[in-house]
């Protein structure tokens, strides 16, 4: 009688397994496409994007096709972007783009996934108040590669305003991240990695602010190694494009020991 007991006990453990706990309630049973909707667009109006997602989620499962089901991968990935979910963000919005190439609404998911990105920062970043050049710079170049597609293909999209302003801030910073790490070789005095760096700035960042200082160290890596005409044609590029260049006046200390060190006091 005891072993009948177990093997009915084991049984109806397996049961609960398979099919789930008997008393789990589901709000949503018998609702329309519309009405989850609806509701999931409710509970995004209060924040409460975890259960909106969920909505969601159930819509699209119950009622696959049709323009609920469609609108509601494009808000789970809204509401994975409010709830601060890059990743999540990311790979919903990739999913959109992927089944919907076509969709009017498919730049925005291209929007939401530059976005997501774009403001990814990890707690030690929060609590350090890291700067943005400060980051690993691959994720603010997928960033920016979101973007340029974005504008690219979508140039009449609502979104390309700001996207474009956003696209300058990255390129800003990335070229701002490299002129960090040429700083950091020339203090280590492995003048051609950093004159390496340079070449990349003013190669891939031409409009940017830092394009001026990544001359000016490679002029001063150029001195260093004793390259005098190398130095001296990029001096003249500095000249003609830079004449108001603090480089160019007064103040330039004669010790060459620490001449490559006198822009950290121009800025």
């Amino acid at each position: 009688m005891k072993y009948i007991l177990i093997l009915m006990f084991a049984l109806l453990l397996n049961a609960c397994a398979i099919f789930g706990n008997p008393t789990e309630f589901d709000d949503t049973k018998g609702w329309t496409a519309e009405r989850i909707y609806q509701e999931g667009e409710a509970k995004m109006r209060d924040r409460d994007y975890e259960k909106a997602i969920v909505y969601f989620g159930k819509l699209e499962s119950r009622y696959p096709h049709g323009r609920f089901a469609t609108q509601a991968q494009l808000e789970i990935a809204y509401a994975q972007y409010k709830k601060q979910d890059p990743v999540l963000c990311v790979a919903a919005a990739d999913r959109f783009i992927k089944l919907h190439p076509n969709h009017p609404n498919v730049d925005y998911a291209y929007y939401l996934k530059g976005l997501a990105v774009f403001n990814e920062r990890g707690i030690i970043e929060k609590l350090t108040k890291q700067q943005i050049s400060d980051r690993d710079p691959r994720s603010l170049s997928d960033s920016f590669a979101t973007f340029k597609e974005l504008v690219t293909r979508y140039p009449n999209s609502k979104y390309v305003k700001d996207a474009t302003q956003r696209m300058v801030y990255l390129a800003d910073s990335l070229a701002e991240h490299e002129l960090d790490v040429a700083r950091y070789y020339m203090k280590r005095q492995a003048y051609v990695a950093a004159i390496n760096r340079t070449k990349y700035v003013i190669e891939y960042y031409p409009q940017t602010p830092a394009v001026e200082e990544a001359l000016v160290i490679m002029i001063s890596a150029y001195d260093l190694m004793g390259l005098d005409d190398l130095k001296a044609d990029t001096l003249r590029i500095l000249q003609t494009n830079y004449p108001n260049s603090a480089m160019l006046g007064k103040g330039i200390p004669d010790d060459k020991r620490v001449w490559w060190k006198f822009w950290e006091s121009l800025y």
